[in-house]
């Protein structure tokens, strides 16, 4: 997911929280609430980089 009110940070979709959706980024990290009228679905690209840069946290030890 895309969080639009939020540079649009890529994060994983993790729950509803009330009226809100829990997102937490890519390459981990703490969560946070976003309006889903301000979330949208990645583009490719967008996908591709945020998992690259997960996969290269991964590779540092920064992520299990």
């Amino acid at each position: 997911m895309v969080d639009t009110s939020q540079d649009d940070r890529v994060a994983e979709f993790r729950g509803v929280a009330g009226p809100y959706w829990s997102l937490r980024p890519i390459g981990g990290g703490p969560e946070w609430e976003a309006e889903p009228e301000r979330v949208r679905t990645p583009t490719p690209a967008e996908r591709l980089s945020a998992e690259n840069a997960r996969q290269n946290a991964r590779s540092r030890g920064a992520l299990r």
